[in-house]
């Protein structure tokens, strides 16, 4: 069978991934007998509201290279699909669209806005999921989950209630992260901190005793003054000791404060002594409850002014802060004002600036199952194959507070209490995902096969999210690891080392690249570039040079089907070899040997340059050189067999144009496709 002139994927890659859907070999009940011991891979599920980035295309590439190549060495594979509701971002996406109507979420109530968004993510949530299977991913897509599918939520629900029934999930009050617009509380770890250039004022605050002596405090948020109920310094600040137990005057409302001593006041910062504003600061808070501290909140939960700031009711907090200044100004209540660079927190989903505000919320008791998850990993069971990111790890995991686990939204799993109106962070259901997508808390028998699973993929930014919180549910709900490798991969920055963002216009849209290039070459680009958990500056230049490999590989194809008239004979000993059959033989061998260690050890660019060399080089270059002047039986069987052991060995990394030449091998117990082929030893 002859091959075209020129490889298109555009004719290739649709047809091909039909022919792999048909075959049925993504689901792992379907593989051929001999297909036993299982190899999992559960999908990082990405948002209903997302669609293909340069991070999703190169996370999955690499869980697929790894599920093609266990597929092809006779394991059981299943690579899990799935998509997570995403709570605040589904909420804000259908908001936005309820926008151009003008209606709010109000206007429709709770019962109606949910159904709209059901209805949003039935015309628009799996989209990302069509765009991944255009990258070739070999997901079993019957086996898609939700994260608000019927069964799911009754995991959620049965862990919930595990955590309550041992008297870990409490409610209380405290200061959480507060988003005016979104209008819910969010972790730490879903904050962004961007660098800022301020203020930090020196305010004069007078001493009860002698209104002309001053204790000076550094703030860069003088607007919360309002709500200060004491000023503290550290116990051991020689400086401020004979102040401590003494009074000074809150400037502008003239009330009485305590001025008290803590190990937390850093005595670097600033004076050395700080306003302690209970209401607006985790720390204060801290402090306020080991002092007994009043609590008088300024800042309402739509980020404006309270009556309890008495001068700047209804105001916006930047607003008020200009009056506070003003009227510290007019005192001669200001020390000194210095420019001060500091990293402010906004909210990842809607970019506004985050209001520390005490809240009654839900919280989880971390203490017990932070341990879970350190002893894992420092016990190997869970292990890092990016060792320079267990840092991140165990720094979160060893300071880490109780997880705030209620968000004030519409959309996601209700708290599971009586009268309970607010719902579960998403992160909560996300940390279920290894066993909860495969139907706990049922018994089921894909739960009893594929779990614990054998490796999961992420970028570092969601260790602690998503990573970490899998480890701990693992252990206590199925008392086992949830995955036995962790992989970081690397983030794909921009040429200049930036972030990519859609919204500056310096995001790569991995479907463009797919159309110009082909979707091999665009795995075989991102995939050359990995070398550990270094970030990528991205250039299409590498993207370019797969799509010449791939063509390379056609060309070379094309040539060796042209010397072989018909099905070519098995290799026998009695077939003397040539120098040169010798040697391309070896470097086969020695490319076999390295490809298999590389993938093993998660060293996906070696790998692939590894197959580039051997092919180009030693095959192409070298061999099929001097195969021209051999011309015999023999050359023809050393050719059609190095090719086909190349084309299982490409295959993980490109898998449309190796088996499209694959299906026109004149070969004899021929596979269905070359995805279920052996892999070369």
């Amino acid at each position: 069978m002859e091959l075209a002139k020129a490889y298109n994927p555009k004719e290739t890659e649709e047809k091909i991934y039909q022919l792999w859907l048909k075959s049925g070999f993504f689901n792992p009940n379907n593989l051929p007998k001999g297909n036993g011991k299982p190899y999992t891979i559960m999908m990082a599920p990405p948002n209903i509201t997302g669609s293909l980035h340069m991070g999703h295309a190169l996370e999955n590439t690499l869980a697929d290279i790894l599920i093609r190549y266990h597929r092809m060495r006779g394991y059981k594979t299943l690579f899990l699909p799935g998509i997570d509701h995403a709570g605040i971002a589904a909420q804000n996406v259908v908001e936005k669209e309820l926008r151009k109507e003008g209606i709010s979420r109000f206007d429709l109530g709770r019962e109606k806005f949910i159904e709209r968004i059901w209805q949003w993510k039935e015309k628009y949530g799996n989209i990302i999921l069509e765009q991944l299977k255009k990258l070739g991913i070999s997901s079993d897509w019957s086996r898609t989950r939700f994260t608000m599918d019927e069964k799911y939520v009754k995991a959620v629900e049965t862990a919930f209630k595990h955590y309550y029934e041992k008297g870990w999930i409490y409610q209380g009050k405290r200061v959480v992260n507060w988003c005016p617009k979104c209008q819910t509380s969010l972790s730490d770890l879903e904050l962004e901190y961007k660098e800022e250039t301020g203020k930090l004022w020196h305010l004069r605050y007078p001493l009860k005793e002698n209104k002309e002596r001053y204790i000076v405090v550094a703030t860069t948020r003088p607007e919360t003054m309002l709500g200060d109920t004491a000023v503290a310094v550290n116990i051991k600040d020689k400086r401020y000791k004979d102040l401590i137990g003494k009074k000074a005057v809150l400037p502008i409302l003239n009330r009485e404060i305590p001025i008290i001593g803590d190990l937390a006041v850093d005595m670097s910062f600033g004076t050395g002594a700080v306003k302690v504003t209970p209401a607006h600061d985790l720390t204060d808070w801290e402090i306020g409850l080991r002092h007994n501290l009043e609590v008088i909140q300024v800042i309402s939960e739509r980020g404006r002014m309270t009556k309890e700031s008495v001068i700047c009711q209804g105001a916006l907090p930047s607003e008020c802060r200009e009056k506070v200044i003003e009227e510290l100004t007019k005192n001669n209540l200001i020390e000194k004002i210095e420019d001060y660079t500091h990293s402010v927190p906004h909210c990842y989903r809607c970019n506004s600036v985050i209001e520390p505000i005490a809240s009654k919320q839900w919280f989880l008791k971390m203490g017990i199952l932070a341990k879970a998850a350190i002893k894992a990993v420092k016990s190997k069971k869970v292990k890092f194959a990016t060792k320079n990111f267990e840092k991140i790890y165990f720094d979160w995991l060893g300071n880490i507070k109780d997880w705030c686990i209620s968000r004030q939204i519409w959309w996601g799993h209700k708290i599971p209490l009586e009268g309970e109106t607010d719902v579960l962070d998403t992160w909560f259901s996300s940390a279920l995902w290894p066993f909860a997508a495969l139907g706990w808390p049922e018994k089921t028998d894909d739960l009893k096969t594929f779990y614990p699973t054998n490796f999961i993929t992420s970028a570092r930014d969601i260790i602690n999210l998503w990573i970490a919180r899998m480890t701990f549910s693992g252990f206590e709900f199925m008392g086992k690891e949830p995955f036995g490798n962790y992989y970081g991969h690397a983030t794909v920055l921009t040429r200049e080392g930036k972030r990519m963002s859609k919204s500056l216009g310096t995001g790569i849209d991995p479907l463009q690249l797919i159309d110009k290039y082909g979707a091999d070459a665009t795995r075989f680009g991102l995939t050359w570039q990995i070398t550990g958990g270094q970030d990528i500056r991205f250039t299409e230049d590498n993207i370019l040079m797969g799509k010449k490999f791939c063509n390379k590989i056609w060309n070379a194809s094309r040539f060796v089907l042209g010397q072989i008239n018909e099905s070519p004979a098995v290799l026998t000993k009695k077939d003397k070899l040539t120098k040169a059959d010798e040697k391309v033989f070896n470097a086969l061998n020695k490319t076999i040997k390295a490809v298999n260690k590389n993938i093993e050890k998660y060293e996906f660019g070696d790998a692939t340059k590894t197959l580039y060399d051997f092919f180009w080089h030693d095959f192409c270059d070298t061999y099929i050189e001097e195969s021209k002047a051999q011309k015999d039986e023999k050359t023809q069987k050393i050719l059609i067999c190095t090719l086909l052991s190349s084309l299982k060995l490409l295959h993980p990394f490109i898998p449309f144009v190796t088996e499209e030449i694959y299906q026109k091998l004149p070969l004899e117990n021929k596979k269905e496709c070359l995805m279920v082929e052996d892999w070369p030893k």
